[in-house]
């Protein structure tokens, strides 16, 4: 009787549910900001050979120079619409690694370093970005397939297009999943909620990440919602949840190929949240992060730099050096260069070409648009 009144006690203690939501997702770490192994299970579970290791920390590296590149030229005003990626690199491509070609990835408008390791060419992601059709061929330069939807730019819409995709692989028997991801300001909206019930409903194969940068545009995550911990929100559709140390690759990639693994046996979807900062504004589109954070929230940010942590422990692992890097750099620069310039030299739309692409079956005033306006060479 004593321990049905304890339990009885629990339930209608507010104070203490509170406090066992808080307790309940315990942050997933391997690596700790000084590139020091804090848990050798865990390592030895990611099973990451040196030539892993070594690809991921490369796949960071080049995402960091697309930041710092795509910067440059939307300054210049050579690109369209970018998203600062700095400070995500192991949130998104350790977590990206464990994934296969043929699984389906869902990317938000941050997600462009993603789409680029499945193969998806520079130059195609600046066309993109500019608005340019030939930026949503997804296909590599060799003509491959490249596994990926576009970087959706409605909030938490690529929620509810991986469950569909998730639900179709499940049903076709496919040993694949679909991956998305979105911010921790996704988690506000409807899709993000609806996404994730369909999935979970259907036992779909589905892994979905929300990065916890800390703020939504230049709201902080903590007026956003009341959960400790946006994974929480996996819990209330009956999904697998965890939290990750996002600034920590090999964490990211363990959780994530746990996941990969969970969710393409057929057992359902699984929600991963990962710990990250973006350093930078939220756009190049005239944000000024110092209008909501103070310069040192950034600092300390900047001390956590995933590319740090990753990158002392490689060098002690002997497999990683200054002039690597560097001579590494010098390459994605390079490869950059090349992409940009053949961007440059793709044809300009024209008013008709715009027209042509906005509906399969235009109707007839838009075919008399399209005729005007070829007439007149536009």
């Amino acid at each position: 009787m004593s321990n049905i009144s304890k339990t009885n006690d629990q339930i209608l203690d507010f104070d203490y549910q509170l406090k066992a939501q808080d307790d309940a997702f315990p942050t997933l770490k391997v690596l700790d900001n000084d590139g020091k192994i804090v848990d050798e299970k865990a390592l030895e579970r990611a099973d990451l050979s040196d030539d892993d290791l070594i690809n991921i920390f490369h796949n960071m590296l080049l995402n960091r120079q697309l930041d710092i590149r795509s910067t440059k030229l939307a300054r210049q005003g050579r690109f369209g619409f970018f998203a600062p990626t700095a400070g995500q690199e192991a949130s998104q491509m350790a977590s990206a690694y464990a994934f296969h070609d043929e699984d389906w990835l869902f990317p938000g408008y941050r997600d462009i370093p993603e789409i680029v390791a499945k193969g998806w060419p520079i130059w195609k992601a600046i066309l993109w970005s500019r608005g340019h059709v030939v930026g949503n061929e997804y296909t590599t330069d060799d003509g491959k397939e490249v596994n990926s939807w576009f970087p959706q730019i409605i909030i938490g819409a690529q929620y509810v297009e991986a469950a569909g995709v998730a639900l179709g692989l499940k049903k076709r028997n496919k040993k694949a999943v679909s991956y998305a991801y979105t911010g921790d300001g996704g988690t506000s909206q409807g899709d993000f909620y609806e996404g994730m019930n369909f999935a979970a409903a259907y036992h779909a194969n589905e892994v979905f990440f929300v990065q916890n940068n800390g703020f939504a545009i230049s709201t902080p995550r903590k007026l956003q919602t009341a959960a400790p911990h946006l994974a929480a929100k996996g819990w209330a559709v009956g999904v697998p949840s965890l939290v990750v140390d996002g600034q920590d690759a090999i964490a990211v990639y363990l959780a994530a190929k746990e996941a990969r693994a969970w969710a393409v046996s057929g057992k359902g979807p699984v929600l991963i949240e990962t710990l990250t900062d973006r350093f930078e504004a939220h756009s190049t589109a005239g944000d000024d992060p110092l209008r909501y954070r103070t310069k040192e929230d950034i600092a300390d940010w900047w001390k956590k730099d995933p590319l740090i942590r990753m990158r002392k422990y490689i060098t002690d692992k002997g497999l990683w050096d200054e002039d690597k890097e560097n001579d590494y750099i010098a390459q994605i620069d390079a490869r950059i260069d090349e992409d940009i310039k053949k961007a440059d030299n793709i044809d300009k739309q024209k008013i008709s070409d715009y027209l042509k692409n906005t509906l399969e079956v235009p109707g007839y005033a838009m075919k008399e648009q399209i005729e005007k306006f070829e007439s007149e060479g536009k």
